[in-house]
């Protein structure tokens, strides 16, 4: 949707084909019987992007949506009884793990830092451009993020690096996290992405007004706006190409010319289902993908007023966790739980004296597992994990549900083995091996979305939308 805002400010006449009834992708919304759900992305960071959509487009952004700054991130959860909340501003935050953890809050402050300086000087190449083309490495951002290079740690995992720099088990846990914002293992992935953790403490997370659904629908009111058509329930069946330039694309059979076209698809099945004959990037499409996750929709008739909108509940094996997901292909015994809980925030969310929880598990993807029997007992262990810290019957009070996992997450999103966010990120070259925002065979068809450069997310996706509308801008509209 945002490329399309893109193009259409660029006066190209855009048609988007949906093959879902509704737009935003794994960015919907449901409700059950009073309970608002949002279906997919609970977190909100780098609002300022979703905002230049609407000022590059001569509008107000306050007239279509609206979100506040949070002062707390999240509230974790560990199975001795330690309750830490994260607050979005660094002195508060390193005053709280002080005062919990009983340790120099010194180490934080300084691991903060040096993550603000990784994100300077990494993204203005990594993400703000293609990494695909020769002429993104001149210029004056390359040479001081050559000269900052050794404080990236790039030859050492996530997890060793926060070893290293932090003082408590447990806060090497907390920042281990940060590797699953992009569907990636601690104990794999470069200890350079450790500059996530800066988004939430250093930049602060945010709420939009009506949950995260509003973005999907301030985006899609911009795009009608702008005179962008939707074609929903038109699954595109193919991208038609001759001469190596793309022609339009096959939906509901018939044919769409078009002198450009952006798959927005997940990479592997755009190659695999889309383009059966075009010669594939075998190496990029092979690469180990993400995480997956399975995540129940709750809503339960209690409030809890030690939640939060962001909650936590650690496994006590981190490492064995990441093991049974990225090595096993299996759901781990004693699943670190994230709990999004929207009621706390606005009413209207869930009836009175109620909360709508959107509980998540990180999983591995879908091969062919038994996924009925592993959610069947992954939902009675994350009930008696849960039951267990917060001190309730928590199946009493779990008044309707619904469930999504790798399975559905695959085909309702067309994203390959159900991944949150295309390739993982577990070695460090992984950035340059995500699929570019091009193609290099066939002229005129270009790549958006979580599982190509410069990755998944709400952030990344809106930056893919602006290298590629750049692109295309650059090379089709001369």
């Amino acid at each position: 949707m945002a490329t399309s805002v893109r193009l259409a400010l660029k006066g190209m006449d855009v048609t988007v084909f949906e093959s879902n009834n509704y737009p935003g992708g794994k960015l919907s919304a449901f409700e059950l019987d009073g309970y608002k759900f949002d279906a997919g992305p609970s977190l909100f960071t780098l609002p300022e992007l979703v905002d230049q959509l609407f000022q590059d487009a001569g509008k107000n952004p306050r007239d279509y949506f609206d979100y506040k700054r949070k002062d707390i991130a999240c509230h974790y959860f560990w199975s001795d009884g330690v309750h830490l909340k994260s607050y979005t501003n660094k002195n508060d935050f390193s005053e709280e793990v002080e005062r919990v953890l009983q340790v120099d809050k010194s180490p934080v402050l300084k691991h903060l830092e040096r993550a603000e300086e990784i994100y300077r000087y990494t993204t203005p190449i990594f993400m703000e451009r293609s990494l695909h083309q020769w002429e993104s490495y001149w210029g004056k951002e390359v040479v001081d993020a050559i000269f900052h290079l050794h404080h990236f740690a790039l030859l050492t995992n996530m997890h060793d690096y926060n070893e290293r720099k932090l003082n408590h088990p447990k806060l090497v846990q907390l920042f281990d996290r940060y590797a699953t914002y992009n569907g990636s293992s601690p104990y794999l992935a470069p200890g350079v992405l450790h500059t996530i953790s800066h988004l939430e403490h250093n930049h602060g997370t945010y709420y939009p007004k009506g949950g995260m659904i509003s973005i999907t629908r301030a985006v899609y009111q911009l795009a009608c706006e702008l005179g962008v058509r939707f074609e929903f329930g038109s699954r595109v069946e193919e991208i038609l190409y001759e001469d190596h330039r793309v022609r339009g694309v096959r939906v509901n059979g018939k044919e769409e010319k078009a002198d450009v076209v952006v798959s927005n698809m997940d990479v592997v099945p755009t190659y695999r289902v889309l383009l059966p004959n075009a010669k594939a990037p075998e190496e990029t499409l092979q690469q180990p993908r993400s995480s997956s996750a399975v995540i129940f929709y709750w809503g339960v008739k209690k409030r809890f007023p030690e939640l939060n909108l962001h909650n936590i509940f650690f496994s006590d094996d981190y490492r064995e966790e990441f093991d049974c997901i990225f090595n096993q292909g299996k759901l781990y015994e004693d699943p670190t739980v994230y709990i999004n809980n929207t009621a706390v925030e606005e009413k209207g969310q869930a009836p009175e004296g109620c909360e709508n929880w959107f509980v998540m598990i990180n999983a591995p993807g879908n091969t062919g597992q038994d996924w009925d029997v592993m959610i069947s007992e992954s939902r009675k262990r994350i009930i008696q994990k849960l039951s267990r810290q917060l001190n309730v019957n928590l199946e009493e009070l779990i008044e309707v549900e619904d469930i999504l996992e790798p399975r559905t997450i695959e085909s309702r999103t067309s994203s390959y083995q159900g991944s949150l966010y295309g390739a993982a990120s577990n070695n460090s070259m992984a950035a340059f091996l995500r699929h570019p925002n091009f193609s290099q065979r066939i002229k005129g068809l270009y790549f958006v979305g979580g599982s190509v450069h410069p990755g998944g997310g709400i952030p990344l996706c809106l930056l893919s939308a602006r290298i590629a509308s750049g692109l295309i801008e650059k090379r089709e509209l001369k």
